[in-house]
């Protein structure tokens, strides 16, 4: 039998998230997210609140440290991870999402961003934007035709 376990989650940070290392040297970091709902009930609209913990790791653990906190939306797409464990002799176990992309939704700059600012992209776009702004030795290439240009709009036969 086939299985698919992937969720995709747009919430906001209930906390600042939690940055810890392993002894490997591999980032951690825990977030909360409250993701909210509207629902009928009784011809009345009623919001409803989820809780979900994330999991982050790596470099995507270290960037939500460092741009994201309390209040913060953002976009989480991963998996499913049932945690189990035994506390004072009774089994427990609770449903986690262990993220494995991280989009920080919002304004560039706006609230809810820790120093360094930051905020509107991933951090592959933000990768790109820094490299975009470097400056680059680029050859001369030899010089081209214009572009064909369109009539307007008004003159199209058709």
């Amino acid at each position: 039998m086939a299985s698919f376990n992937r969720v995709v989650l747009l919430g906001n940070l209930t906390r600042d998230p939690e940055l810890r290392y392993i002894p490997s040297g591999m980032a951690v970091s825990d977030i909360g997210l409250a993701i909210n709902d509207r629902v009928k009930r009784n011809n009345e609209w009623v919001e409803e609140t989820t809780f979900v913990d994330v999991t982050l790791w790596g470099r995507t653990a270290e960037v939500a440290n460092e741009y994201l906190s309390k209040g913060s939306s953002v976009l989480i797409e991963g998996r499913l991870k049932l945690e189990s464990w035994e506390k004072d002799g009774q089994k427990r176990s609770k449903l986690k999402v262990v993220g494995e992309k991280m989009q920080m939704v919002g304004a560039k700059g706006g609230g809810g961003q820790r120093s360094g600012g930051g905020g509107g992209g991933s951090y592959q776009q933000q990768q790109q934007q820094q490299q975009q702004q470097q400056p680059e030795y680029t050859e001369s290439a030899p010089s081209q035709p214009p572009a064909p240009t369109m009539p307007p709009s008004d003159e199209i036969p058709f």
